[in-house]
């Protein structure tokens, strides 16, 4: 048994080994990608909360069910204008930001 513990690895240690460490641009790159992804599902999330279809939300804020649905699956072609419109015209919520260093 205590041999096959060792062999379990973290979520870390798998994207050191597959993609580098922190700071190489493969890793950073797959960072920011997963931030992205994080983005268009918590607005998806926060849609369907409001018991809202993309269709909905669209025509809230004047754009189209399928602009709607390219940012609930790829939240880095999203302008943050728009963040904040969907976020705040849209669904009625505040967008907050923070930066690590």
């Amino acid at each position: 048994m205590k041999n096959n513990e060792s062999n379990i690895k973290t979520w870390s240690q798998i994207k050191d080994s597959q993609y580098g460490k922190k700071g190489t641009l493969r890793r950073d790159q797959l960072d920011r990608e997963f931030e992205a992804f994080k983005i268009g599902l918590l607005l998806r999330n926060a849609r369907e909360s409001k018991k809202m279809t993309q269709e909905d939300l669209a025509k809230v804020i004047d754009k189209k069910r399928t602009y709607i649905s390219r940012v609930e699956n790829d939240g880095s072609n999203i302008t943050l204008k728009t963040l904040f419109e969907i976020v705040e015209k849209g669904l009625g919520g505040k967008v907050t930001i923070g930066i690590k260093i």
